[in-house]
């Protein structure tokens, strides 16, 4: 075997199962408050970057109308 070779531990699916779980207690989940925040943080930027986008592109297709006729 070679030195870089790193040695898998192999564990049960039961096993598996029972370290997701521990795993998951120790999580700190956000409030419900904190999700409806930043759900709208997310939307106004997706939002603001949508028209962002959309104005670009409709000065750029006006101006390129523009210079092609």
């Amino acid at each position: 075997m070679l030195e870089s070779e790193t040695k898998i531990k192999s564990v049960s699916p039961l096993g598996f199962v029972n370290e997701s779980i521990a795993e998951l207690k120790k999580v700190v989940w956000p409030t419900r408050q904190k999700i409806v925040k930043l759900t709208l943080v997310v939307l106004g930027v997706s939002i603001a970057t949508g028209l962002l986008i959309g104005s670009i592109d409709y000065l750029f297709t006006n101006l390129f109308g523009l210079i092609l006729k």
